[in-house]
């Protein structure tokens, strides 16, 4: 009898909204912050033209953000960001989650936020999740402002779940997302879910 595996996309899906945007906001300040979108709103406006990259934007964004910060104030800032409870979860996600821990599943978190705040956004489960997730670079202990690899985002979700789960024949698939981000890992799924649960 083949294992089932479930996948979670995070922002949206198991939350009401985006996360990577009020993280900023609460690490940086609101003055801070305004600075930075105001130095990169020119590639801002591309991106929600359509005329830049999803990642590229992003990757800018985060480097104007964080660059130059070690990895222990960018952890740091990610559990401050939890503890000031600034999210909002959708009960049927989260019962779906539990209902997949409780039979024993395997799951995953696949997002393109980062680990450093969604681990402990999730608090309690976080220790029986696993996080497939877009992580910063790191060098001599600080962040350089590039992701470590590609931006977990469409296509790159399904890679990461291969490159943990490669046998892809030994389960079956539960998968659930909100947006065109999660679109390529519902297509792979046996179960997709798409804002439902």
């Amino acid at each position: 009898m083949k294992r089932v595996v479930a996948a979670f996309d995070f922002d949206g899906t198991l939350t009401c909204s985006d996360t990577l945007i009020p993280f900023m906001r609460h690490a940086l300040g609101d003055v801070r912050f305004c600075r930075v979108v105001s130095r990169n709103v020119f590639w801002l406006s591309l991106y929600l033209l359509g005329l830049y990259p999803n990642w590229k934007a992003k990757q800018r964004l985060f480097a104007s953000c964080f660059a130059g910060w070690t990895q222990a104030d960018f952890e740091e800032a990610g559990r401050r960001f939890a503890s000031a409870r600034p999210v909002r979860f959708r009960p049927g996600a989260l019962e779906a989650l539990r209902r997949h821990l409780l039979e024993g599943n395997r799951v995953y978190i696949i997002s393109a936020s980062m680990q450093a705040w969604v681990r402990p956004l999730l608090g309690d489960y976080s220790d029986l999740l696993t996080f497939l997730t877009t992580e910063p670079e790191v060098r001599a202990g600080r962040l350089t402002g590039r992701f470590l690899s590609a931006n977990c985002y469409g296509a790159e979700k399904v890679r990461r779940l291969l490159s943990a789960e490669p046998r892809r024949e030994d389960y079956i698939l539960y998968a659930y997302g909100d947006s065109r981000g999660d679109k390529e890992l519902l297509a792979f799924a046996d179960h997709p879910f798409y804002r439902s649960f």
